[in-house]
Parts: structure tokens; sequence; C-alpha cells
């Protein structure tokens, strides 16, 4: 009959797979999605049974038209953060390295926008928090 003792404050979590994706001039591809203000690291959130790595290399194909293979993926660790566009929310993300090659990425499925960018851009653009705490080049 008694109720679980939670922290109501807790935040809740979003789980990601996101990429660290450096152009030859040491700028970090960023995105925006549809209907958002935020620029953020390619990705996005699982499908039943997927692995971060498969995430992400399926996110890569449907957002940018980049093929990457999961074992082509370079695991950089898990990292959380505020969410960019969800008040209240932390992402919790298994991030790679992804070396495109000499793919070109194009904006696809519910993607806007795309900008390369890198520590002169954060004054003027709105990024979201875990690639400007973790990963914007300085």
């Amino acid at each position: 009959m008694g109720s679980a003792n939670t922290d109501q404050t807790a935040p809740l979590r979003i789980r990601v797979s996101a990429a660290v994706i450096l152009d030859g001039d040491g700028r970090l591809l960023l995105v925006r999605k549809n209907g958002t203000t935020a620029f953020m690291q390619p990705g996005g959130k699982p499908e039943p049974g997927e692995t971060a790595s498969e995430t992400l290399s399926r996110e890569l194909a449907e957002e940018l038209g980049i093929r990457i293979a999961p074992h082509d993926l370079r695991p950089l660790g898990e990292f959380t953060a505020a969410a960019a566009n969800e008040p209240g929310f932390v992402v919790v993300a298994d991030v790679f390295a992804a070396d495109i090659g000499a793919q070109r990425p194009r904006v696809a499925a519910e993607i806007a926008e795309l900008r390369w960018v890198d520590g002169s851009d954060a004054a003027t653009l709105e990024i979201a928090p875990l690639a400007r705490e973790n990963f914007l080049p300085r």
C-alpha cells in the first residue's frame, strides 16, 4: 500500500547515439532538425534491438546519406548533457568518431540544415550542450 520513494526532481533521460565527424579543417559537423533551433551532432534514438553503433550507422544513412558500417565507428564513450530541445531532460549519448572519407553529407529525413562549425561559431550559433561542452573544436 506504500508508494515508492522517488526523486521527482531527477531529470528524465533520453538515450541516443551521436557522431563526431570532423572535416579537413577540424570543424565539427552539426545538424538542426526540423522545428528546432539548436544545432547538434548527427545521430538519434535506438530502434528496439539495435546496438549503439547500429543506431548511429542507420541514423547517418537516413539523415545525411552517409554510409558507415557499425564496426567502422570508433567508440569515444558515454556522455551526458542537458537536452537541447526537451526541457527537463538529459541526453545520455553513446558517442562515436566517424570517418566519412570523401562522402559529402546532405540534408535528408528530419534534418533542416547542416553546418561545419568550430569554436568561433559558438558565440553566434545555438549549439546543443552535448556538442558545446564536449566536442566543439576550440
